[in-house]
Parts: structure tokens; C-alpha cells; sequence
């Protein structure tokens, strides 16, 4: 199950070095992952996507980030309200023929052109992994010469429902 956690960690060299090894280390496989400064320029954040095989394999991953010393703070946010983006840029192959069906795809996925060579298009385009996917997958027929995407950085919404607010039903009364 393709998990999304996110771990606030000092902003120390090898933190991220040391984080990666023990994932490595327990053999979890590691989707994406980005780094960041927060904004406290002495912590970091850093988002991981991962694809684990049940709720124990969640949890012992969680326990062994938690038992690290420069992490501070672990959250598994796959199942709450969560805002998460991801950037790729994607160099395509381009003849002046084709130019304008490449610019009205990126137009109706609101990417960018960011850069034009004599026989490519260099396209910037950010949102949530699905329309990232999207978007490359129709570019792919021009031939795409290359491709580099940032992984996934997230983080929840303001408001988390907590299990207090969430309502229970039943069909017996």
C-alpha cells in the first residue's frame, strides 16, 4: 500500500544520508522523496513516499524514524486532509508541426512552457501526482528526450477532522 509520510528532522548534515540508509537497511522502497527547509531554518521537512505491505510494515517504519535522533516528528498524512504537490519537467520533441498541439495540452493541464530549442519544448508543470502522470503520458507520443520529476512534498490541511467530529452510523437503532 502506497503510503505518504512526512518527517520533521534538524537541519544537519546527513540527516537525510542516515534517514535513507535506515529505509534502505529494513528494505522499504522508497517512491519519492523531497527535502526541505520549514520555516524555521533549522528544521527540515521531509516527505517520503513509500509502498509498504500491511499496518505492522507502517508501523515498524514509523517506530524506527521515530527512534532516530535528529528526527523530531513522523506523521503518516496518506489518509488525512492533505495538501500535496509534485513538479516535473518534461524536454519533448518538437517540429513546428507539432508546436501547437503540444501548447494546447499544456494549456488545458495550466504547465508552462518554460524553455524552446529548434527541435524540442521544455515544459514545467506542478499539481498532484495523477495530472503530473497525465500530462506525461499524453506527451509521450512526441518523444520525450527528458524527464525529471521532484517526487511528492506534502503536508495536511488546516483544519483535521479529529475522531471526535467524525460521526458514527449504524443500522441498528
Amino acid at each position: 500500500m502506497r503510503r505518504i509520510i512526512t518527517a520533521i528532522v534538524n537541519n544537519q548534515s546527513g540527516v537525510l544520508n542516515r534517514v535513507t540508509g535506515l529505509l534502505s537497511k529494513r528494505q522499504f522502497n522508497i517512491e519519492s522523496i523531497s527535502v526541505g527547509l520549514t520555516e524555521t531554518p533549522s528544521v527540515s521537512r521531509m516527505t517520503f513516499v513509500v509502498d509498504v505491505e500491511d499496518d505492522a510494515k507502517l508501523e515498524q517504519l514509523i517506530k524506527q524514524l521515530n527512534k532516530q535522533i535528529d528526527v523530531l516528528k513522523v506523521s503518516d498524512i496518506t489518509d488525512m486532509a492533505i495538501v500535496a504537490r509534485e513538479l516535473a519537467l518534461v524536454k519533448v520533441m518538437s517540429r513546428p508541426q507539432t508546436r501547437g498541439e503540444i501548447r494546447d495540452l499544456v494549456e488545458t493541464f495550466r504547465a508552462t512552457v518554460i524553455d524552446i530549442g529548434r527541435d524540442s519544448l521544455t515544459i514545467q508543470v506542478t499539481g498532484e501526482t495523477d495530472k503530473v502522470e497525465a500530462l506525461i503520458e499524453l506527451l509521450r507520443p512526441y518523444g520525450i528526450k527528458e524527464l525529471a520529476r521532484t517526487g511528492v512534498t506534502a503536508f495536511t490541511r488546516g483544519m483535521q477532522k479529529t475522531n471526535a467530529e467524525l460521526k458514527t452510523f449504524s443500522l441498528l437503532k
